[in-house]
C-alpha cells in the first residue's frame, strides 16, 4: 500500500517551547517562511485532503510536469516520481544548487518542484526498466509524463500502451506541442522561453528593434502548462468519478503560452496591431526608495487620480477627455507629477495612500521585500528547505497559493534524493522479494 511521502524534518519550537503547529502568528511577527513539518490551519485536520487515496506515477524532469504534480500532492494526492537511478532527473542539475547527502547536485529547479514526493530510480533506456513502469502504471490512478512528443510512444510507455492494461487511468502529458495531433513542431524540444516566444508575448513586450527580453515572468512557459495540466487531472478525475472511464490529457506548452498571453492575438483582432499599448495608464513611477506601479482605466479612476496627485484641472483639461488622452500625456504630463508626488514617499506609503482613495498600486518588489513581507508570512507563501552543505542560509520555495479552510496547509516534506524509495515502492506495490530487487540492482536497471 502506497503511503505519502514521509516527513524528514519536525516542527520547529517557538521561544516559548510550544511546538509551531499553527505557526502562522509566529510567522507573521517574525517574517519567517513556513518550516517542513510544520502545519497551517491545523483546525481543518479531520477534513482530510481534497486527493487522499489518489496515487500519480510520475515520469517527470524539470518544471513544466513536476511543478503540476507537486501541487497535486499539496492537494493530498501520493506522488511517485520515476528517474534515471544514477543521476536522477535533468532538473537536479540546474543551477543554482546545493550538495545533498549523497553528494549528489540538488539544483533549483528540482528543489523548487519536488516536495512531498518520493523517488524510484528506474532507468528507462533498459527494457527491464520499462517493464518495471509497465508493471507499477496499474497500480496508480494516474500515469503522467513530460517528454518530448512521440517519446512514450518509442518506449513502449504510450497512453495506448497504459491504457491496454490499465483502462481506467488517467493519463497525462505535458510537452511542448502536444501529442494528438500532427504539429510542424514535432520535432522540436520546448523549454519555458520557447514557447513565450511563440506566444507573441515577446513581440507585444519589445522595444523597438533591441532584442526580446527573455523570461520577464520566470518560468511562466513551464507554469502555465502545469496549471492547466493540474486542472485537466482534476477534470479527468472527476469525470472518472461520473462515468467510470479514464482518459488521456494532453497538455501543450505552446497552448498554455497562447492562453496565457491572451491578449496578444485578442488585441490584435480589435485593431490594436503590433505592440502599441492600450489606451490606460499601466506604468512604472519611482518614490524615494524605489519603484511602484499604477493601473488606471476608467474615467472614474482618472478623476481619484488627479485629485489624491493635487491635479482637479486634468478631470476638465480637454487633453486628458479620452483614454488615449491619458496615454498621448503619460511622458510629458502625468508621469513627472506622480513621480513628484511620490518623492518624499516611500512605495509602501505611495501604494497605501493611492489605495485608500480607490486607485490600483502596488510596489515593485525585490526578493528580500518578497522575504520580509508580512502578507507573505501569514499566508505561509514560502517554505525553508534546510540544506544539505555547509551553507547556513536555507533554500526557499514558493508556498502553496491554493488556501481552502476545510484544508490544511502541510506538513511538507524534503525533497528526495535520487532512489529513496525505489526499494520501499517496489516491495509495497509489486511485492518484489529482496533477490530480485538485488539482481534489477546488479543490472543496473535500479539503484
Amino acid at each position: 500500500m502506497l503511503q505519502p511521502a514521509a516527513g524528514t524534518h519536525a516542527p520547529e519550537a517557538c521561544t516559548d517551547g510550544k511546538t509551531t503547529v499553527n505557526a502562522r502568528h509566529h510567522r507573521a511577527c517574525n517574517n519567517a517562511a513556513m518550516k517542513l513539518g510544520e502545519i497551517s490551519n491545523p483546525g481543518a485536520m479531520s477534513f482530510g485532503k481534497p486527493l487522499d487515496g489518489i496515487t500519480i506515477l510520475a515520469v517527470e524532469q524539470m518544471q513544466a510536469l513536476p511543478f503540476g504534480t507537486m501541487l497535486l500532492a499539496r492537494l493530498g494526492a501520493t506522488v511517485v516520481k520515476v528517474e534515471h537511478p544514477r543521476d536522477g532527473e535533468s532538473g537536479r542539475g540546474a543551477m543554482p544548487f546545493m550538495t545533498d547527502t549523497d553528494g549528489r547536485r540538488s539544483g533549483a529547479t528540482f528543489l523548487r518542484n519536488a516536495l512531498n514526493k518520493q523517488s524510484v530510480g528506474i532507468d528507462l533506456k533498459q527494457p527491464e526498466g520499462i517493464a518495471l513502469v509497465k508493471q507499477l502504471a496499474p497500480h496508480f490512478d494516474i500515469f503522467c509524463e513530460n517528454f518530448k512528443g512521440g517519446t512514450t510512444k518509442r518506449l513502449g510507455i504510450s497512453y495506448d500502451d497504459i491504457a491496454a492494461i490499465h483502462p481506467e487511468v488517467i493519463y497525462l502529458s505535458v510537452s511542448g506541442f502536444g501529442n494528438t495531433v500532427a504539429s510542424q513542431y514535432d520535432s522540436w524540444p520546448a523549454y519555458a522561453p520557447i514557447v513565450e516566444a511563440m506566444s507573441g508575448l515577446y513581440a507585444y513586450k519589445q522595444v523597438d528593434d533591441n532584442p526580446p527580453l527573455v523570461g520577464p515572468a520566470g518560468a511562466l512557459g513551464d507554469i502555465s502548462a502545469a496549471l492547466f495540466a493540474t486542472i485537466g487531472v482534476l477534470a479527468a478525475l472527476r469525470h472518472r468519478d461520473t462515468t467510470g472511464h479514464g482518459q488521456y490529457v494532453d497538455i501543450a506548452m505552446y497552448d498554455s503560452m497562447v492562453a496565457m498571453a491572451d491578449l496578444v492575438v485578442n488585441f490584435h483582432s480589435m485593431g490594436l496591431k503590433g505592440n502599441r499599448p492600450a489606451a490606460l495608464i499601466m506604468d512604472g513611477f519611482r518614490a524615494s526608495d524605489g519603484w511602484f506601479i499604477v493601473q488606471v482605466g476608467r474615467e472614474h479612476q482618472f478623476e481619484r487620480l488627479a485629485n489624491t496627485l493635487g491635479q482637479p484641472g486634468w478631470i476638465t483639461d480637454p487633453k486628458f477627455a479620452t483614454r488615449e488622452g491619458w496615454r498621448a500625456h503619460l511622458d510629458d504630463t502625468i508621469r513627472p507629477a506622480v513621480n513628484a508626488w511620490a518623492a518624499d514617499k516611500t512605495r509602501l506609503e505611495a501604494c497605501n495612500i493611492l489605495g485608500r482613495a480607490g486607485i490600483a498600486a502596488g510596489p515593485m518588489h525585490t526578493a528580500d521585500d518578497i522575504i520580509s513581507d508580512p502578507h507573505i508570512a501569514a499566508r505561509a507563501m514560502l517554505v525553508e528547505i534546510p540544506r544539505t552543505d555547509d551553507v547556513d542560509e536555507p533554500v526557499l520555495v514558493p508556498g502553496n497559493p491554493v488556501k481552502m479552510s476545510r484544508v490544511a496547509q502541510g506538513p511538507e516534506t524534503y525533497p528526495p534524493t535520487v532512489g529513496q524509495h525505489t526499494v520501499s515502492v517496489l516491495r509495497d506495490v509489486l511485492h518484489l522479494e529482496d533477490d530480485v530487487l538485488a539482481k534489477l540492482r546488479a543490472d543496473g536497471v535500479i539503484n
